[in-house]
């Protein structure tokens, strides 16, 4: 598949704070990557560097195979969203989205047709006449997000949009965003540190640390095999169990207990690894109860702290001797200090070597 944005050996520094360093970076034309971590990690940083709001220390930036380092925003095909809705608070909905067609010398008709067009994608056909202080903060969002689709542009860059929306609002604009990029089949980089909006939305995730991409691969993928402790601590809610432990042979052992891995996949390069690991468990995937029987790791618990989440529950227990999360259907009966079964399948954990974070 065709190459949309090419990023090569970016480097940013602020003074002598190295923000980004050599960071290489492929998106494929009609992907939707999601560039997540938290506060700090050089996301929003990386995202402006794509749009030509920072000059790059180092490096090249190529979009629909044109090297586009040194060239002005509106020179380079993209069409952004920012977190603040920056709408011009004077003009009407239909003003604010025609404003930059209009600068750019457009005729009306290709103008009127345009604006037409994204109104009718975003459900803002009854807008139009309004000013940006006569919505809401989600109406605001969708008029923001329609000012960049009426550029028809390859490319769409999304700084957090959602960030200043309340739960409700983020979720259903979330599944319109999804279902505009089926529609549209353009290339989207989408920045957020909220998680479940990079599972739901995207075609591939780049989790961020300090600068450096972590792991780079489809949700799936980053959920059953993170690549390091980061990675694996930070998706998930609640988050995976870390249970410090040491590898001899095909068996952990932790405080005292055996936990056979033998049927556990190991990284190739790590087949023979024996040592101090931590070994991290989903939540999700401990079984209570009967359902523990059938489990190659069974243990009995007591049940310390219980956290009711409608659907499902959350429970808070202890296994080898460090602290154990479980999540189960809610119509499971749990009591604060009642005895528990509980098991896991170690072939569903994730294996870190102790020293280097990095997965087994």
């Amino acid at each position: 598949m065709q190459t949309s944005v090419s990023i090569r050996d970016l480097s940013l520094n602020f003074g002598h704070v190295k923000v980004l360093e050599h960071l290489n970076l492929d998106i494929k034309d009609g992907e939707f990557l999601v560039l997540l971590g938290p506060s700090g990690c050089g996301k929003s940083t990386l995202l402006n560097c794509i749009a030509g709001l920072l000059d790059l220390s180092d490096g090249e930036i190529h979009i629909s195979g044109k090297n586009v380092t040194w060239k002005e925003p509106k020179d380079r095909g993209i069409g952004m969203v920012f977190q603040s809705y920056a709408l011009y608070p004077q003009m009407s909905v239909e003003r604010n989205l025609s404003f930059g067609l209009r600068v750019a010398g457009m005729k009306k008709e290709e103008v009127d047709k345009r604006i037409a067009r994204a109104a009718e994608m975003l459900q803002i056909e009854p807008l139009l006449k309004r000013k940006p202080a006569n919505l809401s903060g989600g109406q605001r969002q969708r008029v923001a997000i329609g000012r960049a689709l009426v550029r028809d542009v390859d490319v769409f860059l999304f700084d957090e949009p959602l960030s200043n929306l309340d739960a409700k609002l983020r979720a259903d604009l979330r599944v319109e965003i999804k279902r505009l990029h089926h529609r549209l089949k353009n290339t989207m980089i989408y920045v957020t540190h909220d998680q479940v909006e990079a599972m739901t939305l995207a075609d591939r995730i780049a989790i961020m640390k300090g600068g450096v991409i972590q792991q780079l691969d489809n949700p799936h993928a980053i959920y059953n095999k993170p690549v390091n402790l980061f990675v694996a601590g930070f998706i998930g809610s609640p988050s995976m169990n870390f249970i410090d432990g040491t590898l001899a042979g095909r068996v952990v052992k932790a405080d005292g207990i055996d936990v056979p891995v033998d049927r556990y996949d190991f990284a190739p390069e790590t087949g023979n690894f024996s040592g101090d690991i931590v070994l991290g468990i989903r939540p999700e995937h401990v079984m209570v109860g009967e359902a523990a029987a059938s489990q190659p790791v069974q243990f009995e618990s007591e049940l310390e702290i219980i956290e009711p989440m409608g659907s499902d529950t959350i429970g808070w227990t202890s296994f080898a001797g460090q602290t154990f999360k479980f999540r189960c259907d809610s119509e499971v009966p749990l009591e604060e200090g009642q005895k528990l079964r509980l098991g896991f399948d170690p072939a569903r954990a994730s294996m870190f070597d102790a020293q280097s974070s990095e997965r087994i």
